[in-house]
């Protein structure tokens, strides 16, 4: 099956069958990594982070910067990639981020927390929903 007909239809066993354990368990089942674990927590090359289900653009370099959270973070998305579930397990409300095409989970929205950059934003992504493209490539 190609990366380019993976939607919201797609079913679990076609997703079993093109993501790694890793991979299914954070995009599919709403899975988080350890914080400081993720192989893009401190990567820094130029390029875009792609949806690592469906391919999906939904973040570039220059939107990333160190929060210091453990997790990949984004002060911005690819406009029109991200969809927003609110997400009240773990004992608090929190904003859910989600691929727009696949639904894959990424991680969650953060609002107001003082970072120095232009939206005040925190995405806060688990580094196995992403899969990071050269700008070159």
């Amino acid at each position: 099956m190609s990366k380019k007909n993976l939607d919201k239809t797609t079913s679990n066993e076609d997703w079993m069958s093109i993501l790694s354990p890793e991979e299914f368990r954070v995009l599919r089942m709403k899975g988080t990594e350890m914080p400081g674990t993720g192989a893009y927590n401190k990567f820094n090359e130029a390029g875009v982070y792609n949806c690592a289900g469906c391919g999906a653009p939904l973040f570039t370099s220059e939107q990333k910067f160190d929060s210091g959270c453990g997790w990949p973070a984004f002060f911005d998305e690819v406009p029109n990639s991200i969809d927003r579930e609110v997400d009240s397990s773990m004992g608090a409300v929190r904003t859910e981020i989600l691929c727009k095409k696949c639904g894959g989970h990424l991680g969650h929205e953060f609002k107001g927390e003082g970072f120095p950059n232009p939206t005040d934003i925190r995405h806060c992504v688990n580094s196995a929903a992403l899969k990071f493209k050269k700008k070159d490539e």
